[in-house]
């Protein structure tokens, strides 16, 4: 075995047993020094723990140790935000775009409308403790919907919407996959080209009816993300 990866190995322990999420590794120096390798094979090794998703690099900091994979309840009820805190997280939200745009035909299709016509596209990246999760993509059809949702900003989009509108969603379908990240997502994310992206795609309606509102696609970390399904 490659001394880099025996190194991940004692890393990988004393992780588990001794740091909790927002502690910081010893200085990549202090840890060469330790194992008696170069800077190099250490880096390969938290090179490993990065790509399991058990520390994150912080320039100027250090290698952060991060929160194990998040559980995604997948059920009518289940939603991203309300998911994290229950297992103990503090879920931060980030705008990263909304607008008014014209639906090409695979969006226009799962929300039930017409090509070419007016939806509401908001994409949103998802962190906890200061380590991106998620990508989400939503995509609502209803345009008179624009003067509230325009000024969306943290938070659940849902409640936020419940809140403004008055409107409940709830989960119809969920479809799961996976996919290689593209640049956007490696940098957005903070992973390699070699972190397979999970990705969920979601239709929601309006709770008692089958009027479909929203149609979302998010792209998470596989390393930092289990999908659970209840039944």
């Amino acid at each position: 075995m490659p001394v880099y990866l025996d190194i991940a190995s004692v890393l990988e322990q004393e992780v588990r047993e001794r740091y909790v999420p927002g502690d910081y590794l010893p200085p990549e120096g202090q840890l060469a020094q330790r194992f008696d390798v170069n800077r190099h094979t250490l880096r390969r090794a938290i090179d490993e723990l990065v790509n399991t998703g058990m520390v994150q690099r912080h320039q100027g900091k250090g290698n952060m140790v991060i929160r194990q994979p998040s559980e995604y309840h997948v059920h009518s009820g289940a939603h991203f935000t309300k998911n994290l805190i229950e297992q103990g997280a503090r879920p931060r939200c980030e705008v990263i775009q909304h607008r008014v745009f014209v639906a090409p035909m695979d969006i226009a299709a799962n929300l039930g409308v017409v090509e070419g016509s007016k939806i509401i596209h908001i994409r949103t990246l998802r962190k906890t403790e200061e380590c991106p999760r998620t990508i989400i993509d939503h995509y609502l059809a209803n345009i008179e919907w624009w003067s509230i949702l325009k000024n969306y900003q943290s938070g659940s989009l849902h409640e936020f919407i419940k809140r403004g509108l008055d409107i409940e969603l709830e989960r119809k379908e969920t479809r799961v996959g996976a996919k290689t990240p593209t640049g956007e997502e490696c940098r957005l994310l903070q992973i390699t080209s070699s972190t397979p992206i999970l990705r969920v795609k979601t239709k929601n309606v309006i709770k008692g009816t089958d009027m479909v509102a929203e149609f979302s696609t998010s792209n998470s970390r596989s390393d930092a993300t289990e999908i659970v399904m209840e039944h």
